[in-house]
């Protein structure tokens, strides 16, 4: 099939503003978009001999030139490889070792970091020379014609952040990226007039998938940060008129915590999507009473990436809920043997449809352990209630086991988020002698506020059975974060150890 999206949005859209980079002011229509990627697939297939299913990487801030490259690779069949410019250098190293790309492009900050690898690609571009070639030539009318690629062949190798173990490369598929598309513009009801901000990571399915590439397809508008700042995104919910975005809980409440928050006109913004991990009760009432609603989801690399959705009109009656499926999507709640559990108890969650990978690149095992029988196991415990809404009980790596019962953290961190004085706080378990494991509590306390050891252990006594009570409570200025903003428990986790040896 033909993977090009740019052939129709040229016709339907052609001058129409597709993307605006913030901080620049640089803008592409689609039809600029199509020179542009016409021009560098020309390129690099005729002068650099970058072939069908060989990988281009680039390791840059957020850029309009991510989206000129996954156009190319829709007319190519290239693999573009987004790298996490966050890593430290020697883990970069070992990403370019496993995928080794033909042509690594480079933002110039980041160059030393590429000069200083073992594994030197054929070709490297820094990112002025991808902008002098492609954005600087955006009028220039280029022709090019679309390779026809099999769907189910990957458009980009996206790395998950590896809080668990070390990254693994997703295989993104063309029909992934499709697929997604469908699922969000009917879930959200996405039309060509709507306006979102993508601030989130390129590197990140979060920043790439969840509302850039459909609302790309759909022929509506994105304005693209290059780095997340608080003050500026609040104020251009206002300045750009966005009508839906997507962030997760660490950057909303930055937002609702920044100046711009309690001037800003937020009169155009449907709602915003909120994923990545549980949103506080207190925070989504904040932006509710800003007159934003909070629509809680759920997707990860390997599977959509947006899968659930809660329906603002549900936002407050379901509070807590990751919604139901969307469209083209099929999801089982099994327990250990892959048989379905009954309505209302805890099991994995597993996916079968469109959007899910087909594995991991030069991994088998790690694919061989995820996909059984057509399924993706998540690895994510999750139940369902009597209405159908699914609710995220923790991961299953995060589960421990104390006395004999079973303790899922995001359950006890829902309780302490209701405390007055808490503003972020993780649990995780540690080893105990009698117990065999047993919670501790890592608490950021709210500017100006004080609570003891032993007033959250009685704040938790009373709302949870003992056995799901932490045992321990250490006080933190702040909470380390993976790239994607969630709380980095293996951090937490290695701290631990390290203090108790």
């Amino acid at each position: 099939m033909k993977t090009d999206w740019l052939e129709k949005l040229c016709l339907y859209f052609p001058n129409k503003i597709a993307m605006k980079e913030v901080e620049t002011g640089r803008t592409l229509t689609y039809w600029e978009f199509q020179n542009c990627a016409n021009r560098l697939a020309t390129l690099f297939t005729n002068k650099l001999g970058i072939k069908h299913g060989e990988r281009v990487a680039i390791l840059a801030e957020n850029s309009l030139e991510h989206f000129i490259l996954m156009f190319v690779a829709q007319k190519t069949g290239i693999t573009l490889v987004p790298l996490n410019y966050r890593l430290a250098p020697s883990e970069i190293h070992e990403l370019l070792h496993d995928c080794t790309p033909s042509l690594i492009i480079v933002q110039e900050k980041f160059s030393e970091i590429i000069n200083h690898s073992i594994f030197q690609p054929k070709h490297i571009w820094t990112l002025s020379e991808l902008e002098e070639e492609g954005y600087n030539k955006k009028t220039h009318l280029s022709e090019f014609t679309a390779k026809e690629i099999p769907e189910d062949e990957p458009l980009f190798i996206l790395y998950t952040a590896g809080t668990t173990g070390n990254p693994k490369g997703v295989l993104y598929s063309h029909a992934m990226l499709f697929w997604n598309s469908v699922n969000t513009s009917l879930r959200i009801d996405l039309t060509s007039e709507d306006r979102t901000l993508t601030f989130l990571p390129l590197f990140h399915t979060g920043g790439l998938n969840v509302v850039a590439t459909p609302f790309l397809h759909r022929g509506a508008f994105v304005a693209l940060v290059k780095k997340f700042d608080a003050e500026l995104v609040t104020r251009l919910l206002e300045e750009e008129t966005i009508t839906i975005f997507m962030g997760v809980p660490t950057t909303l409440k930055m937002m609702a915590e920044s100046k711009a928050f309690q001037s800003v006109s937020v009169k155009t913004t449907r709602f915003a999507m909120v994923g990545g991990e549980p949103m506080p009760l207190p925070l989504i009432e904040t932006w509710h009473e800003k007159g934003v609603w909070i629509r809680q989801g759920f997707g990860m690399t390997e599977v959509g990436p947006n899968l659930f959705s809660l329906h603002q009109d549900d936002a407050v009656r379901k509070i807590g809920s990751i919604g139901v499926t969307n469209f083209y999507l099929d999801a089982r709640i099994v327990d250990d043997d892959g048989n379905d559990v009954k309505r209302g108890e805890v099991g994995e969650l597993i996916f079968k449809g469109p959007v899910v990978t087909k594995g991991y690149w030069n991994n088998p095992d790690a694919t061989k352990a995820a996909l059984k029988n057509g399924w993706f196991y998540t690895g994510d415990l999750v139940r369902q209630d009597e209405e159908g809404f699914f609710y995220v009980v923790d991961r299953k790596k995060s589960m421990f086991i104390s006395g004999g019962e079973n303790v899922y953290p995001a359950e006890i961190e829902r309780v302490l988020y209701k405390h007055a004085a808490i503003a972020e706080v993780a649990v995780i378990g540690v080893p105990d002698e009698k117990w065999g494991e047993v919670g501790k509590a890592c608490v950021v306390l709210k500017s100006g506020a004080s609570a003891t050891a032993d007033e959250l252990k009685a704040f938790c006594a009373e709302r949870l059975a003992k056995y799901k009570t932490p045992k321990h409570y250490e006080f933190y200025d702040a909470l380390p974060k993976s790239d994607a903003g969630k709380i980095n428990k293996k951090v937490l986790l290695q701290r631990h150890r390290s203090f108790s040896n």
